[in-house]
């Protein structure tokens, strides 16, 4: 009996060993760098999260900050790599994890975002700036002489998600709606479906050759056409079964997206998507 206990008080000194060691060790810091896309426009990198920002002779137009260490590290870099302020920041949506840390930049930047962004940041209490100007279709920005465009193509992962484009460098920066050779995110959280369909094919009918996400590499306008057809499968396959009266186990055991399979996320997110679809087939379907 005796060897028992201390065999079992050994065992638990190591693992409150175990959990001090844990505790006093700091994470790793973050993954940040900037890289050139093109012309005047960059891409800033923070871990698994990207924003895009264009230098300008008159200033910076910056977009998502991210979070409040990355825009002051972002503003330094800034300041250090060209000598200029950041003049204007576009939220990409509302969404926290892309817009927290505005007020960083809020000191010498006017905050631009979608109107029903604003009511969210507001209403939600965002951890940012709020937006100082919005606007509900499209709006464009010159600064010293380098022109953006602000175009909204509906609703998709929110219902104030923007396509922000750059005429010269024929690229778009979108966030979270096009994601390239992935799949969606979890169960479509905070989504309209169909909505989404209809928005990527109003990007795909823009002028453009690259795509710059808020997550993953790069893509083309190819990228849009691949996740818009894989929305369309996955909906149309999710819609058939509903209607075919199958429960949601039998639905995931019957929609097929094997021809994905190599795309980020498939794994731990496809059975996922095809539960968030069923959520959103059913809910916004009236059956006899």
């Amino acid at each position: 009996m005796m060897r028992w206990g201390a065999l079992v008080a050994g065992a638990v000194i190591a693992m409150l060993s175990a959990e001090v060691v844990a505790q006093t060790q700091s994470p790793p810091p973050p993954v940040r760098e900037i890289t050139k896309i093109a012309g005047d426009v960059y891409r800033f990198r923070n871990n698994f999260h990207y924003s895009v920002f264009a230098v300008t002779p008159a200033g910076v137009i910056a977009t998502d900050p991210i979070n409040a260490d990355a825009a002051k590290w972002l503003k330094a870099e800034i300041k250090t790599r060209f000598n200029q302020p950041i003049k204007y920041v576009i939220y990409s949506h509302d969404h926290a994890d892309h817009v927290s840390g505005g007020e960083e930049w809020a000191d010498t930047a006017t905050v631009i975002a979608h109107a029903n962004a604003k009511d969210i940041i507001i209403g939600e209490k965002r951890p940012t700036a709020v937006p100082h100007v919005t606007f509900s279709d499209r709006m464009e920005l010159e600064l010293g002489g380098t022109v953006v465009e602000l175009i909204y193509v509906g609703r998709n992962h929110s219902n104030n998600s923007l396509v922000v484009r750059f005429p010269k460098e024929k690229l778009i920066f979108a966030v979270d709606f096009i994601p390239v050779g992935a799949v969606a995110f979890r169960d479509f959280p905070d989504a309209y479906l169909t909505d989404w369909i209809e928005s990527l094919r109003r990007v795909e009918a823009m002028e453009f050759d690259t795509l710059a996400p808020g997550h993953g590499p790069l893509g083309n306008k190819q990228s849009v056409v691949n996740y818009r057809t894989y929305m369309e499968d996955l909906y149309t396959q999710v819609l058939a079964a509903v209607r075919a009266g199958k429960s949601v186990e039998e639905i995931k055991a019957a929609v097929n997206l094997s021809k994905y399979e190599s795309w980020a996320g498939y794994k731990d997110m496809a059975a996922l998507n095809i539960v968030g679809m069923y959520r959103m087939v059913t809910s916004n379907r009236r059956p006899n």
